[in-house]
């Protein structure tokens, strides 16, 4: 079932033209710029896009301009983990690993998970429980229990990602808060 509807989804994502990728990627970021968790976060991890995901591009400029502190994941294979690591400018950033932007070497500060006050979350699909289906490495359902207590951890996704139902598997992370250029979900906490 996962498989089908991850691939299904991508299938939809990928179809998207990158002027509409870009479009609704802005309304779902200036979306979230107006929430009172942005406002109150300092330290905020978003990601930077892949294979037709939501740009966080225009958050990020938001996040520096406003004089927050902006996160990256780093993914790290050997260890199937990822690394959040502060990044100060998109010229710090170079193709990683599978290709994804993350900080070049001598621009990598990693930090404590701890410390971020929100996370930004990618995802393939997503349901209004805030279920999430990633792209199966699990690199965010073992990070995201690292963060401290109560940090609001908001899965961004274009409509199409919506889906009725997902199954949570064991070490699934709910989100909550799904945002879309649509719609901000209030997931219901378990």
């Amino acid at each position: 079932m996962k498989k089908r509807i991850r691939k299904e989804i991508l299938q939809l994502r990928l179809a998207m033209d990158k002027n509409e990728v870009a479009l609704k990627s802005e309304i779902i970021c200036r979306r979230i710029e107006e929430l009172s968790v942005f406002k109150e976060a300092q330290t905020i991890m978003a990601y930077l896009p892949f294979r037709n995901e939501v740009d966080c591009s225009y958050l990020l400029s938001q996040i520096w301009s406003q004089g927050k502190n902006a996160v990256v994941p780093v993914c790290e294979p050997q260890t199937t983990s990822l690394i959040p690591s502060l990044l100060k400018q998109m010229e710090d950033t170079a193709p990683g690993t599978w290709g994804i932007l993350e900080p070049k070497p001598d621009c990598f500060h990693p930090l404590k998970a701890q410390d971020i006050d929100l996370v930004i979350v990618p995802g393939v699909a997503f349901d209004l429980q805030g279920n999430r289906l990633g792209y199966g490495g699990g690199y965010y359902d073992r990070f995201l229990p690292r963060l401290a207590s109560g940090v609001a951890k908001i899965a961004v996704a274009f409509q199409l990602q919506i889906v009725k139902s997902l199954t949570p598997g064991e070490f699934d992370q709910p989100m909550d808060m799904v945002v879309t250029e649509e719609n901000i979900y209030q997931c219901p906490k378990s």
